[in-house]
């Protein structure tokens, strides 16, 4: 059993999906802060970073427990995005990412008490289509509010997949989370029931 420092509903479906136990106690860090701190870091570094922060944040709460912390972000034209504040900021979000490449950076950190065991991240590179005025305004009525609480203003498992034209990267990634590296992290340290050691 982990601790999954996250309430992002597309992370807990893939552990479920994987049949990763866990239970759920969300982060409370300030994310934003932390990214203040930070600068003007990498992209990878700033994701990896929060997902750090969230985790050792929660563990400390958890003695003894297993934290999963992860991380998404996005940098389109070298602009950094957060998740949109409200509808207005989406929309102006999807207006800025028409017919650019979305590179979205995903990190995952697994830690227990003070102690960082593993973390990675993970780029996915989203090639978005021309989106007119009147699509985003129609993809939003369908996709609002769920979609205000993703980086990049969609959901690549739904209607989402309209604002692309191409996508290079892992498919979990895209989700939030590098869940095959988070797999395989959770093997080494043994915390995956039925599975050999490697």
């Amino acid at each position: 059993m982990i601790v999954l420092a996250s309430k992002s509903a597309s992370r807990r479906a893939m552990l479920e999906a994987a049949d990763i136990a866990f239970t759920v106690k969300p982060s409370q860090v300030d994310e934003r802060a932390i990214e203040e701190a930070l600068g003007e870091a990498a992209p990878h570094d700033v994701a990896l970073a929060l997902a750090r922060a969230k985790a050792l944040g929660v563990s400390r709460e958890t003695p003894g427990e297993l934290v999963l912390g992860s991380d998404s972000l996005v940098v389109c034209d070298g602009v950094r995005f957060d998740k949109p504040a409200d509808r207005a900021a989406a929309a102006k979000h999807l207006r800025f990412f028409s017919g650019k490449v979305m590179h979205l950076h995903s990190a995952a950190a697994l830690t227990r008490g003070n102690e960082v065991l593993w973390a990675e991240a993970a780029e996915a590179r989203l090639h978005v289509a021309a989106l007119s005025d009147d699509f985003i305004e129609r993809y939003l009525e369908a996709e609002w509010p769920e979609v205000g609480h993703c980086v990049g203003v969609f959901r690549i498992e739904g209607r989402g997949v309209q604002l692309f034209d191409a996508i290079e990267g892992d498919y979990f990634t895209i989700l939030g989370m590098p869940l095959l590296k988070v797999q395989s992290a959770l093997r080494a340290l043994g915390h995956l029931e039925g599975h050999p050691q490697p």
